[in-house]
């Protein structure tokens, strides 16, 4: 009974997690009361709230799946018998795949849109979600120990990077400035970023 129970309960979070993906791209955070998420849900309005005591909590809740599908999604691994720019490049581009997904746009947008003026309510959440080790700290790691690369802050290495794609592929595409990329696109994107961070960190 009660691993029914708990799958009847798991059921209703989802569609209220899938209601609130939908009202928000739709109508914003602020535009969707919690009576709209338990409506399109089909649940009742104290179910929502047993799920997320507040509007907040969902958007993060959006956030942090989006991270982990992030996470989910780059499978490369350090290999020290492949060519070091080939196998970065590949993990980069995995990650720009994802990046430019219109599911993972259109959650930001939410995001975005509703901390904009508050922005304090974001940034704790974001700098814990920051801190999580990801498939691009352990490539770093492990080709720092096989000696590929040398540096002395991990995370400025992980920032730079990150700046270098988001600055090319999120942004842009976040604001609809430019086309959709091509894969080639993606490719010279992936490739120029390994350029400039092997040139600054690999040994020679």
């Amino acid at each position: 009974m009660t691993g029914s129970t708990r799958t009847r309960s798991d059921v209703k979070r989802e569609a209220i997690i899938q209601a609130a993906t939908q009202a928000f791209q739709e109508y914003g955070v602020n535009g969707t009361s919690m009576d709209k998420l338990a409506e399109l849900a089909n649940v009742s309005k104290r179910t929502v709230y047993n799920h997320f005591a507040t509007k907040e909590d969902l958007v993060m809740h959006l956030i942090t799946k989006q991270f982990e599908e992030a996470k989910l999604s780059i499978t490369v691994e350090y290999d020290s018998s492949r060519d070091l720019s080939e196998q970065l490049c590949e993990l980069i581009l995995q990650d720009i795949e994802f990046t430019v997904t219109e599911s993972h746009l259109d959650i930001a947008r939410v995001a975005i849109g509703h901390f904009f003026y508050e922005p304090e309510k974001l940034k704790d959440e974001v700098a814990q979600l920051k801190a999580q080790e990801t498939a691009l700290h352990r490539w770093l790691k492990a080709a720092k120990a096989d000696n590929k690369i040398e540096f002395d802050d991990l995370s400025r290495v992980v920032d730079e990077i990150d700046s270098l794609v988001k600055g090319q592929c999120f942004w842009p595409q976040l604001f609809k400035i430019n086309d959709v990329l091509s894969d080639r696109d993606k490719r010279n994107i992936a490739k120029n970023t390994v350029a400039l961070i092997t040139s600054r960190y690999a040994v020679a």
